[in-house]
């Protein structure tokens, strides 16, 4: 079905929400559930614009650190991707948001692994 460019970015069904932004031929797509902890009945209470806001602040740290980012990009360099990802979100929350903080540690791995005698080599 091909959505509209108005259409809404969730989806929700049976306790779960999907928020989805796409940005050129890439689709970014986030999942939440229920507490666990607050029981089985439990609503999702998880803010979507906050997600929204997520893909948007991640697909930002990518392309600065990537430039423009695509489908490559991600594939070739799936590790770092990861360890930018890692650098966000710790047990299905958001840790930070800073792009500069984030690019950092994936910037000094780069550097020292450019290095001869480097510690990532």
């Amino acid at each position: 079905r091909k959505q509209r460019k108005r259409g809404c970015s969730f989806v929700e069904y049976r306790g779960f929400k999907v928020i989805y932004r796409r940005y050129a031929s890439l689709f970014f797509i986030v999942g939440t559930k229920a507490d666990v902890i607050a029981g089985g009945g439990a609503e999702n209470n998880e803010n979507e614009l906050g997600l929204l806001e997520f893909i948007h602040t991640l697909v930002e740290t990518m392309d600065k650190w990537a430039g423009s980012i695509c489908e490559l990009d991600i594939m070739y360099q799936l590790e770092q991707v990861h360890f930018l990802l890692d650098e966000m979100v710790m047990n299905g929350y958001v840790l930070d948001t800073n792009k500069s903080n984030i690019l950092r540690p994936l910037d000094l791995i780069e550097r020292e692994s450019k290095k001869g005698d480097g510690v990532f080599r």
